[in-house]
């Protein structure tokens, strides 16, 4: 059996590694049944924790990127919608 693993123990690049090796043993076949459901169950998991792994990293980007366009933006962005002209009751220009 396999040791128990989660996206706290195991990097991203040894989750995939052995994800690949779990896919070259499964297809060079030789295996009983046992085997080959318990490497499939192994390959699930580890598929999940590269998974997880991947979208940590999109979040991370998608954060850093927004961060980014936020600062680059900067003040100007805060006065664009402000162009000097009244609002009525509604919040809209009167015209």
């Amino acid at each position: 059996m396999f040791p128990v693993t989660d996206r706290e123990t195991i990097s991203y690049e040894q989750a995939r590694d052995e994800l690949a090796n779990v896919v070259r043993r499964l297809e060079a076949g030789g295996l009983t049944l046992e085997q080959s459901l318990d490497l499939w169950e192994r390959g699930e998991k580890l598929a999940a924790i590269c998974a997880e792994w991947l979208d940590g990293a999109r979040a991370r980007l998608t954060a850093a990127m927004a961060a980014r366009e936020a600062e680059d933006a900067g003040p100007a962005s805060a006065r664009a919608g402000d162009r000097g002209l009244p609002d009525d009751k509604n919040g809209e220009a009167p015209f």
